[in-house]
């Protein structure tokens, strides 16, 4: 049942005006690289002109000296030489065309992908909530190099019109009447065009669709592959791959039916048929005049010149469909307007103090069901506030208000009695720190994940960061050191060193606010009791704001919060709290008796 709304959604063909709204844009992607598609418009005209001259070469030779035994061992080494400078001469053209038309597709692909890696930064996390991360990966890559392909269909396109229209010209030139009657088999071609445009393209619409939800599986597989052996799900997890596996081979199939159908094989079939009434006119000339072979010769070859790169044509429509739905898939990507909340800085507008205040602000993801309410509180510089309570309380939900990764709607967030606003996001993110609760780490070494790719921190900056957070002593004992590489997610190290680097990572730009989200949720007690050692560090000069499940932790802060359901119920010290025997002491009392 879950399949029939995602099949509704892309059952439907592009109808023509799509198709150009598609192809315009797809266009300015190409527009820096421009001269390579002119050089191939030029070469491909120019291949059509050798294209007509080689066939006229042979007509000449076998109608004035072949016929007339005319023909010389002089005059047959001289057309020979001719006919073989124009193949050689054709030969580097064809080189040179498909070489710039090919290199202009690249060079877009290329640049296609750098911007719409660039888009996808600017998004908003809202998207990415929205969006699964497999699909994602298959527009990026997938789309991108499907609809690249079908700028093949451009330059097929570019040498089919040059060669229909020289080679009509010449089949007319040649023979008027004989020419006109080739025209007869156009409109069916035409009209198999049209249909093949209209029906494919719905084809290929499931077929993308069903290609993102494979790559959504693969990527949530290779993921959770651990969850999945944990809890024995590999069967259950074979067989839904299977399933999305299946419905993307039935497209595929379904695909495959329609351009074996409707490409070449209707090209061969109108070219055999036109073969067939050009053969026809001339027999039936033949029994009244003598007609020159050669003229026959030149006429067939010309109309295989006509019919040729149609059947090249047909072929690449499939890339074209194929290209059209990719690219709309792209551009609905670069339309989606779930951008990261918009700042307005001002001229010198610094964190200095790090005074953090919400006043009366309202947030809600989905602009209709608020998650935080009314909330105000004020975190002086140096000071640490704590965010208690529950889940799905708002803890998280402020942090996130807080980084401006998302917007919200109504009160304001003060830094230093500015508006958040008025900050530029590289101020922002210089200058506030963020530790989350399950760390990431990147492909690379130790030091690039502790400076983040940042050349302009220095080896000694990040051994000092380390040491400050006490990761040195385990980092030093590696093998390479801080060179030692670290692979994917960095599963090779326990959670605790995974988040003492982060630690690094956040202490090496030396912020004026950190956010700890729960830093120590995964690590075991005695790590724990080593990160709160490097962590009462961090915060000195700094102010906190913290979100902590393990109460213990947080007893001493400044100012303790406590949330429920996206209201603040109490605020106050550890000992202010407990006195008041409310949300806080219930919390405290229950950690308590589950420790008992």
């Amino acid at each position: 049942m879950a399949d029939k709304p995602q099949q509704s959604a892309w059952a439907h063909s592009m109808t023509t005006k799509e198709q150009w709204t598609v192809v315009k844009r797809l266009l300015k992607f190409a527009a820096p690289y421009k001269w390579f598609f002119i050089g191939s418009v030029v070469l491909s005209a120019l291949i059509s002109a050798v294209n007509v001259f080689l066939p006229w070469i042979l007509q000449t030779y076998m109608d004035k000296y072949l016929r007339t035994n005319n023909a010389t061992l002089v005059i047959m080494w001289t057309f020979a030489g001719i006919y073989f400078l124009g193949m050689l001469t054709r030969a580097i053209m064809q080189f040179w065309q498909n070489y710039t038309s090919t290199m202009g597709a690249e060079y877009m692909l290329e640049n296609v992908r750098r911007k719409l890696f660039s888009e996808l930064h600017q998004k908003g996390m809202r998207y990415f909530d929205q969006t699964p991360g497999g699909s994602i990966l298959s527009r990026l890559m997938n789309d991108t190099m499907t609809f690249s392909n079908f700028w093949a269909l451009l330059n097929t396109l570019v040498l089919a019109f040059f060669a229909v229209v020289s080679s009509f010209a010449a089949m007319y030139a040649t023979d008027v009447k004989v020419a006109l009657w080739t025209l007869a088999l156009v409109p069916f071609l035409l009209l198999t065009i049209w249909y093949y445009q209209r029906f494919s393209s719905r084809v290929y619409r499931r077929m993308r669709e069903r290609l993102s939800e494979l790559n959504t599986k693969l990527a949530e597989a290779i993921t959770g592959i651990t969850v999945i052996q944990e809890f024995r799900q590999e069967k259950r997890t074979s067989k839904n791959f299977q399933k999305t596996n299946a419905a993307y081979y039935d497209t595929r199939k379904d695909m495959i039916r329609t351009n074996s159908l409707l490409l070449s094989p209707i090209i061969n079939l109108l070219y055999a048929l036109g073969t067939v009434i050009v053969l026809g006119i001339f027999g039936m000339r033949g029994l009244h005049e003598v007609v020159a072979a050669g003229v026959i010769y030149a006429f067939i070859t010309y109309l295989n010149n006509f019919y040729s790169p149609m059947s090249n044509m047909m072929d690449s429509l499939s890339d074209f469909q194929n290209g059209m739905v990719a690219g709309s898939r792209v551009l609905r990507v670069v339309d989606d307007q779930t951008l990261a909340p918009q700042q307005h800085p001002v001229a010198d507008a610094k964190i200095t103090q790090g005074k953090i205040e919400f006043r009366h602000v309202t947030f809600a993801y989905d602009q209709e069901h608020p998650v935080l309410k009314d909330v105000s509180f004020v975190a002086e510089p140096g000071q640490t506030v704590a965010l208690v309570g529950q889940t799905g309380s708002g803890k998280t939900s402020t942090i996130n208000v807080l980084m401006r990764f998302y917007e919200f709607q109504s009160g304001q967030v003060l830094i230093d009695d500015r508006d958040i606003r008025e900050y530029p996001a590289e101020e922002l993110r210089q200058k506030m720190g963020l530790v989350l609760q399950e760390p990431q780490l990147f492909y690379g070494d130790i030091q690039t994940n502790i400076r983040m790719f940042n050349p302009d921190i220095s080896d000694a900056q990040v051994e000092r960061a380390a040491h400050f957070v006490q990761a040195d002593d385990f980092i030093e004992q590696l093998p390479q050191g801080y060179a030692t590489p670290v692979l994917e997610r960095g599963t090779e190290y326990s959670a605790g060193q995974r988040q003492l680097i982060t630690f690094a990572r956040t202490v090496v730009t030396d912020p004026k606010i950190l956010i700890l989200d729960e830093a120590t949720a995964n690590v075991d007690t005695e790590t724990e009791n080593m990160i709160q050692t490097g962590l009462s560090r961090i915060q000195e000069n700094r102010t906190t704001i913290a979100i902590a499940h393990r109460l213990s932790t947080i007893q001493n802060a400044d100012l303790i919060l406590v949330l429920h359901q996206g209201k603040i119920v109490e605020r106050g010290t550890n000992d202010e709290l407990m006195q008041q025997h409310g949300y806080y002491y219930d919390m405290i009392q229950l950690q308590n008796t589950a420790k008992d």
